[in-house]
């Protein structure tokens, strides 16, 4: 890369995590009443803590703590393990989960710097997902939404979400990181869609770096 070049994706970032601070203290504000009321709930059904903590990636491989609304009971086995997922889920925490609002507490993490409004998403630090390509992925920072979200998210195998980060960081810039925002709006309301067209792209694009 050039030296212009460089200066440019300095530039870039420095805009980005501008934008980020802005937006997440803006949005901290309008949506304070609504984590008034979720706190309430999130206690009524669970009780304390009120925040579930997942140790993630972030930037360069850097540890963080990624902070949630309580969604699920620890309800174990006679074992002692955790019963699956759908056994712990409380109501409130199925609500939630929809409509997005779990994630209402990675503002924090975005204001701290741990996190971005997009990027791709944060994975546990010892994800076994492609590792050849986790630095490549860990190029920039972690998002709390990204274009894997909204271009299918759970309807994506691991791999294609993979390529498609790695295609986010390698072409997008700010004003596509408006996009996407617009775009995750648009997936709560409608629900998840597969594109195919960038997923196809975003494969050969990735076996191509192989």
């Amino acid at each position: 890369m050039g030296r212009l070049g460089h200066c440019r994706k300095v530039r870039g970032v420095r805009v980005k995590r501008l934008l980020d601070i802005i937006l997440a203290l803006v949005l901290g504000l309008c949506f304070l009443p609504v984590l008034v009321i979720t706190a309430g709930l999130v206690f009524g059904s669970l009780g304390r803590p009120l925040l579930h903590k997942q140790v993630r990636a972030g930037v360069n491989g850097r540890e963080f703590t990624l902070l949630k609304w309580r969604s699920m009971t620890d309800e174990r086995d006679i074992r002692g393990e955790l019963l699956p997922d759908e056994n712990r889920i409380t109501s409130v925490g199925r609500l939630i989960r929809r409509s997005r609002i779990d994630e209402l507490p990675s503002i924090i993490n975005i204001l701290r710097g741990d996190l971005s409004f997009v990027g791709p998403r944060p994975l546990p630090m010892r994800n076994p997902i492609n590792l050849a390509y986790n630095r490549a992925r860990l190029a920039c920072r972690p998002g709390l939404t990204g274009l894997a979200q909204v271009s299918g998210n759970t309807l994506l195998s691991d791999r294609e979400k993979l390529a498609i980060d790695l295609h986010y960081i390698r072409n997008c810039a700010v004003l596509d990181d408006i996009a996407i925002i617009l775009k995750t709006v648009l997936t709560v309301i409608r629900g998840e869609r597969r594109d195919e067209a960038l997923t196809q792209q975003a494969t050969r694009d990735m076996e191509n770096m192989s």
